[in-house]
């Protein structure tokens, strides 16, 4: 009894140390790895060959989704997860509490899991349609055209809304969403990851847009998200970014109908 209570003394750093942990390794392998020179590109002379998608190509590219859905996302949520710790430690005690936040971060990865997977069948998609560059940006003007605006559009919802002020709210979610014990902390973690997903699945799939691979579009993605969730008007700079995406969606495809 008295290690399980030192442990749960010290959840809260490891925690932290955890989630650091996490989001460090994340961004090293989008840092060394996503702008790494593939194979295909070596010889500028041949053609891009189109990846064949065997069952561990598939495993590799969930993977890299994974990797950076956890490096964009789990900043944002530290807030949250150090809120539920220190509601955890005055409702529990002893064995109950420990490892509950690390169970509610696991519910949260497990959601952007699931996101990533369907990512990938998106990405999948849009390779057999031949609308997928080197980068993993498409190569369809009228597309990312159209994925602009629809972000733009999206960040004005009802349900935008909804699921930002979740994430925006710890106290909010946590007098709402309450669940005592380990298995309840797994299941607030989930519900917080589906709100999360809710608020930021449209920018995600921007990543097809500025490109996947690219490092520099994925951290100004990360930091937009950061700010959208913990600013004190970062509900008002989600609007105002989604006016700006429509326009420039908006400029796009106006450039690809004077070109036609």
């Amino acid at each position: 009894m008295t290690l399980l209570v030192n442990l749960h003394r010290h959840d809260r750093e490891a925690v932290i140390a955890i989630v650091l942990g996490v989001v460090l390794i994340s961004w090293g392998y989008l840092l060394f790895g996503v702008e790494m020179p593939m194979p295909a590109m070596e010889g500028m002379a041949m053609p891009m060959v189109a990846p064949d998608w065997t069952v561990g190509y598939a495993a590799l590219t969930i993977a890299m989704w994974s990797a950076m859905m956890a490096a964009m996302m789990l900043p944002s949520a530290v807030p949250m997860l150090l809120f539920y710790d220190s509601i955890a430690r005055k409702r529990s005690s002893g064995n109950a509490a420990v490892g509950s936040t690390s169970l509610f971060g696991l519910g949260y990865l497990a959601v952007w899991l699931g996101f990533s997977v369907a990512a990938v069948a998106l990405q999948f998609a849009l390779d057999r349609a031949s609308l997928l560059s080197p980068m993993l940006e498409t190569t369809s003007i009228a597309l990312a055209g159209a994925l602009l605006v629809a972000t733009g559009i999206y960040q004005w919802t009802p349900l935008k809304q909804a699921c930002l002020r979740n994430c925006r709210s710890p106290l909010s979610f946590v007098l709402a969403y309450w669940r005592n014990g380990k298995s309840g902390a797994f299941a607030m973690g989930l519900r917080h990851g589906v709100f999360c997903v809710g608020c930021c699945w449209m920018l995600m799939l921007l990543l097809f847009v500025g490109g996947v691979m690219n490092f520099a579009w994925i951290a100004a993605l990360a930091v937009f998200v950061l700010v959208e969730k913990l600013a004190p008007a970062g509900h008002w700079i989600g609007k105002i970014a989604g006016v700006a995406f429509m326009a420039w969606g908006g400029f796009v495809l106006t450039s690809l109908a004077a070109a036609s």
